[in-house]
């Protein structure tokens, strides 16, 4: 892309259900990983790929996600207030379309990173995205490298770039890593409600506008209070 991507939206309004008892006290987001809150292994690495505002949707626990990420330093944040109603990730757009503006952005799920890449992956989506051809451009990670994960998979990777969901495919190599590129103007239409962002990608599949680009690193899935462990043994054997 020309213009490189400056606005990055992150989820993290999440209740959590599946991190209990750890949630039950800290939002999600702000589980400690190895030290860290799971939400900044990928905030650190979109200011360091030059990232210059973040929009945080809240709504669980959102005075400590308010907190915390005001201390952040060196990224302008912006906050999308769903204390009224968990919007879910579709919702949660639509909701902020009019602070996000027009231009493409980044939307970053809070309950994954990456370690060990090559290169930033923030830099490779916008390197790859295309908005001529491409209305979503999804960072890919490989099922069997990844730590955390025990789906199916989510995606066939067609040699185009395009994407086909993984339908009645026993299982597919592809899963969808949690960050991506997406037009807001494709939700400035949709009523303000809880609703997956899956039934703006049925569309996209359709008019072969979807499009992957696969991860060059490790990922992590933190889904579960054990996977904390398993994700910490991993860092300390192979990170520095």
């Amino acid at each position: 892309m020309d213009q490189p991507i400056k606005t990055a939206f992150f989820l993290a309004a999440g209740l959590g259900t599946r991190m209990r008892p750890l949630s039950l006290s800290t939002p999600k987001p702000l589980i400690p990983v190895n030290g860290k809150p799971l939400m900044d292994y990928l905030l650190d690495e979109a200011i360091a790929a030059g990232i210059e505002r973040a929009v945080v949707n809240v709504h669980y626990l959102p005075q400590q996600v308010e907190s915390h990420i005001a201390s952040k330093k060196g990224i302008e944040v912006v906050l999308s207030d769903e204390r009224d109603e968990l919007l879910e990730t579709g919702g949660a757009i639509a909701k902020a379309h009019k602070t996000l503006g027009e231009d493409p952005v980044f939307i970053v799920n809070t309950d994954a990173f990456w370690l060990n890449p090559v290169g930033n992956p923030f830099h490779a989506l916008n390197q790859a995205y295309d908005p001529d051809r491409m209305d979503d451009l999804l960072l890919l990670a490989d099922c069997e490298r990844s730590l955390g994960y025990d789906g199916k998979g989510d995606f066939e990777l067609l040699p185009t770039g395009q994407l086909e969901r993984r339908g009645d495919r026993p299982s597919t190599k592809w899963a969808f890593a949690g960050v991506r590129i997406t037009k807001p103007g494709l939700y400035k239409d949709e009523a303000i409600r809880p609703f997956s962002a899956n039934l703006i990608w049925t569309r996209l599949l359709e008019a072969g506008r979807l499009y992957g680009l696969p991860l060059d690193g490790q990922w992590m899935h933190v889904g579960r209070p054990e996977t904390i462990a398993e994700v910490e043994g991993w860092m300390k054997d192979h990170c520095r």
